[in-house]
């Protein structure tokens, strides 16, 4: 069993940058893929990024490639996600999730948070 918390969202400008953090809670944290995902009103469920186990593979959405990056850390049974350059597209609730195995698929993810705001707005 594994709960999830995020937190780090809120307001910032087009341009900005904020760090999401996911805190975990459950002996088998390190076994597991991390997620995030994002959700705006009216909008599917969309895969954000994924990191494996040891956090040496990670995976990204071409519309936050190379701006956005996700971490982990067993130790401290944190997932995080350094988004920079931000846009107003970049606006949803972002969501961590785990799962047993890598996919982009929010299907294959087990549990999930309560999600965190980001509002990227001027």
């Amino acid at each position: 069993q594994v709960q999830l918390v995020e937190s780090g969202g809120g307001l910032v400008q087009p341009g900005g940058s904020l760090r999401l953090s996911c805190a975990a809670s459950g002996r088998t944290f390190s076994n597991f893929v991390m997620g995030w995902f994002r959700q705006a009103p009216g909008k599917e469920r969309e895969f954000v990024a994924r990191i494996s186990w040891t956090g040496s593979s990670t995976y990204y959405s071409d519309s936050v490639k190379g701006r956005f990056t996700i971490s982990r850390d067993n130790a401290k049974n944190t997932v995080y996600l350094q988004m920079n350059s931000l846009k107003s597209e970049d606006t949803a609730v972002y969501y961590c999730a785990a799962g047993p195995i890598r996919t982009t698929d929010k299907k294959g993810y087990d549990y999930w948070g309560q999600g965190t705001q980001v509002t990227v707005s001027s």
